[in-house]
């Protein structure tokens, strides 16, 4: 008995090993690849990108053969519907990587930007340059959509990646990703700048999270769960949002029809993203003809409400909000509701209890709306308009590879411009240190 014991934990020490071999290798070809990407100039960059855009499209009827079998395995496992329809890679979808390529390919290269120049009294010129990250390792849950924008995004920025996506998306992970490797490679993609880890081993992720040396960032996309694990592990620095907690103040200056407008599609246009609203705030001065007003609108549309006291008594129908609601990323259809004394405490209540998503005021005065700007602690702060707009696309960035609350180095939408850093370039003519 003693024998099988110690036969099984050797075996489970040789397989960690193994993993943890296959993993630094793969860190030890980005590194290599993040270095010989310095060669490559835009021009290049995206006919390169063109011919993986082309392998997608041919390759779709393999593409979507292999998402079949993690679809068959899903529905075996019992993933939700709503897993179910992200993994799934619908003729639309493919198309849709195809042409996420060729967006990013339209895209103008950050690498090499000048950010600023000067020149010192000594006649040193000094010039602060856009320039990649290096290795970027990104870790993500069921959409295999994401192996292709995230290894376009990560390429176009003159970075190697390491993708490690979800266990139900594996088969469809690989054909993509070997679609973008193979046909990269044979126009001049140099060897180690898109990889994937194969493994569905959970320990390849610690090992990557951790391997300083080969990796500089990381980036998870998925739910709160994958993002809070992976920043328990990691010793290499993550870009990350835990949760959207997004907010709308109605102030007593804003026009009401704009206001229900923009709540209604805030909270309804599609409630399960990091972007919908999940508390909306009223002030106290029109809450008696605005909350009726917006509750009957939401409540036909299938929006269940939860009050505080005053909403309440506005509205009979409204469930009671309790303290946990008014910090609960819902991603459904319902809403937290409260009424407030004016913007200071709508205010207070957004930096207390938001997520530093993305958080919107409807006002027509303008002090109001100059406080909203300045003391939002926010990523995305609105006026007027709705948060579901807070995305790559929206601003005008093209792709994305997530949305970050961070302060550092990115906030937002990251586009290809956060996916750079910068460094200093000083040229002299024989100056010295006196």
């Amino acid at each position: 008995m003693v024998d099988c014991v110690e036969t099984k934990q050797a075996l489970m020490t040789t397989a960690k090993q193994a993993v943890e071999q296959e993993v630094r290798s793969i860190g030890k070809n980005a590194r290599a690849a993040s270095r010989a990407m310095s060669r490559l100039g835009e021009e290049e960059k995206n006919r390169i990108l063109l011919t993986m855009a082309d392998e997608i499209d041919a390759r779709k009827s393999g593409i979507q053969a292999a998402n079949a079998i993690d679809l068959a395995a899903g529905r075996d496992a019992g993933l939700s519907s709503s897993l179910l329809d992200r993994l799934e890679m619908t003729d639309d979808r493919v198309r849709g990587m195809s042409n996420g390529i060729r967006e990013i390919v339209d895209l103008a290269d950050p690498v090499g930007k000048v950010l600023r120049t000067w020149t010192q009294p000594n006649g040193l010129e000094i010039q602060k340059v856009r320039v990649p990250i290096g290795v970027i390792g990104i870790i993500y849950e069921s959409r295999p959509n994401v192996t292709a924008d995230a290894a376009a995004l990560c390429f176009k920025a003159s970075n190697a990646v390491i993708l490690r996506g979800g266990k139900e998306a594996t088969h469809s992970n690989h054909a993509i990703a070997d679609a973008l490797r193979e046909s990269g490679a044979r126009a001049g993609l140099p060897a180690g700048t898109i990889q994937l880890i194969r493994t569905t081993d959970r320990d390849a992720v610690r090992v990557l999270v951790q391997m300083t040396e080969h990796v500089d960032i990381i980036v998870p996309r998925g739910g709160e769960g994958l993002i809070r694990a992976v920043s328990k592990l990691s010793h290499v620095p993550v870009i990350k949002h835990y949760k959207g907690v997004c907010h709308t103040y109605v102030d007593k200056s804003a026009n009401l029809e704009m206001a229900c407008s923009i709540c209604e599609n805030a909270k309804v246009q599609r409630p399960g993203v990091c972007n919908a609203m999940e508390t909306m705030l009223v002030h106290r001065e029109v809450a008696e003809e605005f909350l009726p007003r917006i509750s009957e609108r939401l409540q036909s549309l299938g929006v269940e409400l939860r009050g505080d006291k005053a909403s309440r008594n506005l509205v009979s129908w409204m469930a009671e909000a309790t303290e946990e609601d008014w910090e609960e990323e819902y991603l459904d259809m319902i809403l937290a509701v409260r009424i407030v004394d004016d913007v200071d405490a709508a205010i207070n209540h957004i930096n207390t209890f938001g997520s530093q998503h993305s958080d919107a005021v409807v006002a027509d005065s303008e002090s109001v709306q100059d406080a909203f700007r300045q003391r939002i602690d926010s990523a995305t702060v609105y006026v007027n308009a709705s948060t579901r707009f807070t995305d790559g696309a929206e601003f005008g960035m093209g792709a994305e590879i997530g949305i970050s609350t961070d302060k550092l180095h990115a906030r937002g939408p990251m586009g290809l411009e956060e996916l750079t850093t910068y460094k200093y370039i000083i040229n002299g003519s024989g100056q010295i240190k006196q």
